[in-house]
């Protein structure tokens, strides 16, 4: 991928507030969301790509049904993305790992930090994933929401409100929160006894 090639560029409304993506070719660069105008959105994109992105004058079909997946998603709709091609050529080998582990988290599940490193074959480096998560230029698409910390924290969020909008998304997926999974472990063992 041309990491010198103009990025193309789509704003648009959500439940989860204003949303944009920019696009390269056939692959996605980046995804911002949550921000109360477009205005907003278009900063924020900009200042995640350090360059203004073109407006598109007409959508790429695949842009213009993932504008539609997103606002469903955003709805309340169960929408899958891990179709979406991502421009992932920034990531380090290990870094590709979390986030292909990360996209194989399903809607309505939680992993914690130490979960996703042990599923990308780097058991003990939670501190490691919650970097590379910290830094996911694909929110939504890369569910790094779906990740969360083993004391029953929520952990970060980047997204606008963050871990509030964490919860809120969490929420609306069904997905137990931590605590709640303690719980639910903790009943299942005493109940073994």
């Amino acid at each position: 991928m041309n990491a010198t090639a103009s990025a193309h560029a789509h704003v648009f409304p959500s439940d989860l507030g204003w949303m944009a993506l920019a696009w390269r070719g056939e692959r996605l660069c980046r995804l911002t969301f949550g921000h109360p105008s477009a205005a907003a959105a278009e900063a924020a994109l900009e200042s995640d790509l350090r360059k203004r992105p073109e407006e598109a004058d007409t959508l790429p079909a695949w842009i213009g049904e993932l504008v539609e997946r997103l606002q469903g998603y955003a709805a309340g709709q169960e929408a899958r993305f891990d179709d979406v091609p991502l421009d992932l050529a920034h990531l380090s080998p290990f870094q590709l790992r979390v986030v292909q582990a990360c996209r194989r988290i399903g809607r309505g599940r939680v992993r914690t930090y130490g979960e996703l490193a042990a599923a990308a074959g780097s058991a003990g480096a939670a501190r490691a994933v919650g970097n590379v998560m910290a830094a996911n230029r694909f929110p939504i698409i890369v569910p790094c929401h779906r990740v969360v910390g083993s004391a029953g924290s929520l952990g970060g969020f980047s997204a606008r409100d963050g871990v509030r909008m964490k919860r809120r998304m969490l929420e609306m997926e069904g997905a137990a929160q931590p605590r709640q999974r303690r719980e639910r472990r903790a009943g299942a063992l005493a109940g073994r006894n």
